[in-house]
């Protein structure tokens, strides 16, 4: 299956968000692909605006499925370097799909402070929302077969790309692998 170039997606993301630049103050990226993400946001529109320092979390504590899926074996600490309160933050991740990681940020978030508002950008919107959660800037919407992972890639040079792997114990044809 093609998928979109990432950036692509990044420059139609960055485009809707200039648009709307009044709404924000705080950038603050989700480990690993929002932080990615909101690293480069935050160079291109700081040269436009004054922004606070960039922010990054690690949900990894905050996530409802911590005791099914453990702890990610290189957990990075979250990095909120102005106050919360009061901010109007635009938090930022690569793939949003169940909405379970957006929720652990926003509660993570309330634990520095309560901020004035949070606006969510992200590349991709993968649908399949177990949470009533949405983005107000988004890259693309892709529908992909449950059993794929969309993964959000950024190399030496710092260009964002995406390809799909199959979830654990499914073989190409979609097939789950026996127990």
């Amino acid at each position: 299956m093609p998928l979109p170039d990432a950036e692509n997606l990044f420059d139609r993301l960055i485009d809707q968000i200039r648009a709307d630049s009044d709404n924000y103050s705080a950038l603050i990226g989700i480990h690993t692909g929002g932080a990615w993400l909101a690293e480069r946001l935050h160079h291109e529109l700081s040269a436009a605006q004054s922004l606070e320092p960039l922010g990054l979390l690690s949900v990894s504590f905050y996530r409802d499925d911590f005791d099914r899926i453990g702890l990610h074996a290189q957990v990075k600490p979250s990095e909120i370097p102005f106050n919360v309160n009061g901010a109007h933050i635009l938090l930022v991740d690569d793939v949003l799909q169940t909405g379970r990681t957006i929720r652990a940020a926003i509660n993570e978030l309330f634990d520095y402070g309560r901020p004035a508002s949070i606006k969510l950008a992200t590349l991709v919107d993968r649908g399949d929302r177990e949470l009533p959660i949405c983005a107000q800037y988004t890259g693309t919407e892709l529908h992909l077969p449950e059993e794929k992972i969309l993964v959000f890639n950024r190399d030496f040079q710092g260009r964002f790309s995406l390809s799909l792997e199959n979830k654990k114990g499914v073989v190409n044809g979609g097939e789950n692998l026996p127990a």
